[in-house]
C-alpha cells in the first residue's frame, strides 16, 4: 500500500533491512515465544543503554573516589565507548547470511571486527616501545621481554648422555601448549573451510612461512621431524580428520525445524532452544579451484589472507612481548574465529553465485575488507 508516494508496510510483517543485505521475517512465521526478539527494540535498549551509562560514569555519586583516579577514569570512558559502538553494531551494523542463534549476534561480531582494526591501526602508530607498554592496559602481566624459545636448538630423538630422560626432546615437543593449539585449530579451520584438498594446502603452506620467516622469529626455528612427522602428518592430519567428520555429520543431517512452543514436552522444547546454537542449514563449500584462472586467483587470495592471519599471531606475540598462554592471545583467535565463520561462508557464496547483482556483490566486498583488514597489520 502506498500513500503519497511512500511505501507503508504492514505491522504483521517484519522486515530487517541493514546496509544492502534485506532479512525477511514474516511475524506469523515466527515461533510466539521467539517472535519479540526479531523485532526492533530501539528505543528500549536506548533508555537501558542511556540508564547504564549514567550509572557506570558515576554522575550519580560525583564524591565517590572509585571514580576520582584518572588512570581509572579513562579505561572506564574507553570501555564505554567500545560498549556504545557495539550496541550501535548490534542494531544497525549489516547483516551476514548467518540467521543462527540471532542475526544480531553477527552483527555484534562486525562491530568488534571494526574495533580490532581501530586498535590495531593504533598501535601502529606507536613507538613499538610505547606499544608494549601500552599492552599492559590490557593485561597487567603483559610489557615484560619474553625468554626467547627455539624448538631446534637439539634436534635429536635420541639423546645418551641423559639417564633421566633419553627422549627430552620428543617428550617436551610433545606436551607442548602448541600440540592443542594445532588440533583444535585444525578442527575449526575445517569446519569453516570444508574443504579437505584446500586445507592441506593451507597445512603445508604455513609449514613453508615457518621456514621463511625462521630468521626473524626463533619461535619458528623447528626440527624436521617436528614440522613434518609431528605439526603436519599428526596434529593437522587428526584435527582435518576430525573436522571433516564433523562436517559429514551436520552435513547428512535433515534440518527441520519447528518452533519451540510447538514442541510437545520439556524436552523437546530444551532440544529446541540448545538447537538454536547450530546451523539452521549446512551448505557445501564448492572453491572449484582450477575451473578457469579468475577463480584460482579467487581461491589463491583466499590461502594468502589465511596464512597472514595466522603468521600474524606469531608476529604480534613476538614484537609486543605477548606469551602463548596469555588471555589475549586466547581471545584474540577466539575473535578471529567468529569473524572467519560469516567472512568465509559470504565469500564461498560470492564465489558460487555467478550471476550475483552488483549490490550484493559491493556489499560481499566491503564486508570481506572489514573482516580481514587486521591482518595486513604484520610488524612495528
Amino acid at each position: 500500500m502506498e500513500t503519497n508516494g511512500q511505501r507503508r508496510v504492514r505491522r504483521d510483517h517484519l522486515v530487517q533491512e541493514n546496509g544492502n543485505t534485506g532479512l525477511s521475517f514474516s511475524v506469523d512465521e515466527l515461533d510466539p515465544w521467539t517472535a519479540w526478539a526479531y523485532k526492533p527494540h530501539t528505543i528500549s535498549l536506548l533508555f537501558i543503554g542511556a540508564c547504564f551509562l549514567i550509572w557506570a560514569s558515576g554522575a550519580l555519586d560525583p564524591e565517590s573516589s572509585e571514580y576520582g583516579d584518572l588512570v581509572t577514569s579513562v579505561k572506564r570512558g574507553v570501555w564505554a565507548m567500545i560498549a556504545v559502538f557495539l550496541a550501535y553494531c548490534l542494531l544497525q551494523a549489516p547483516s551476514t547470511v548467518l540467521i543462527r542463534p540471532h542475526p544480531a549476534i553477527w552483527r555484534l561480531v562486525h562491530g568488534m571486527a571494526v574495533v580490532y582494526l581501530v586498535a590495531l591501526t593504533f598501535l601502529l602508530f606507536q613507538k613499538r616501545d610505547d606499544a608494549r607498554q601500552f599492552m599492559k592496559f590490557l593485561h597487567p602481566d603483559l610489557g615484560v621481554e619474553l625468554p626467547e624459545r627455539s624448538y631446534g636448538a637439539d634436534c635429536r630423538i635420541y639423546i645418551p648422555e641423559n639417564p633421566s630422560s633419553r627422549f627430552k626432546n620428543v617428550y617436551e615437543t610433545l606436551f607442548d601448549e602448541f600440540v592443542l593449539a594445532h588440533i583444535f585449530g585444525w578442527w575449526g579451520k575445517a569446519i569453516l573451510i570444508r574443504n579437505q584438498p584446500l586445507l592441506w594446502v593451507l597445512s603445508i603452506g604455513f609449514e613453508f612461512m615457518e621456514f621463511t620467516f625462521r630468521h626473524m622469529l626463533p619461535n619458528f626455528n623447528e626440527c624436521w621431524w617436528d614440522s613434518i612427522i609431528l605439526d603436519i602428518l599428526t596434529c593437522n592430519w587428526f584435527g582435518i580428520w576430525a573436522g571433516m567428520h564433523t562436517v559429514r555429520y551436520f552435513d547428512g543431517r535433515t534440518y527441520e525445524w519447528v518452533g519451540i512452543s510447538r514442541q510437545p514436552n520439556i524436552i523437546g522444547k530444551v532440544k529446541r532452544t540448545l538447537g538454536q546454537f547450530t546451523p539452521a542449514q549446512w551448505d557445501k563449500d564448492e572453491w572449484h579451484p582450477l575451473l578457469d584462472p579468475w577463480r584460482f586467483i579467487q581461491v589463491l587470495s583466499l590461502c594468502v589472507v589465511f596464512l597472514t592471519v595466522e603468521l600474524n599471531t606469531f608476529f604480534l606475540k613476538f614484537c609486543l612481548w605477548i606469551p602463548p598462554r596469555n588471555p589475549v592471545i586466547v581471545y584474540r583467535l577466539i575473535l578471529w574465529w567468529l569473524i572467519a565463520i560469516p567472512t568465509i561462508r559470504e565469500y564461498n557464496s560470492y564465489l558460487q553465485d555467478r550471476f550475483i547483482s552488483k549490490a550484493d556483490a559491493e556489499m560481499v566486498g566491503n564486508f570481506l575488507v572489514v573482516q580481514w583488514s587486521g591482518s595486513c597489520f604484520i610488524s612495528f
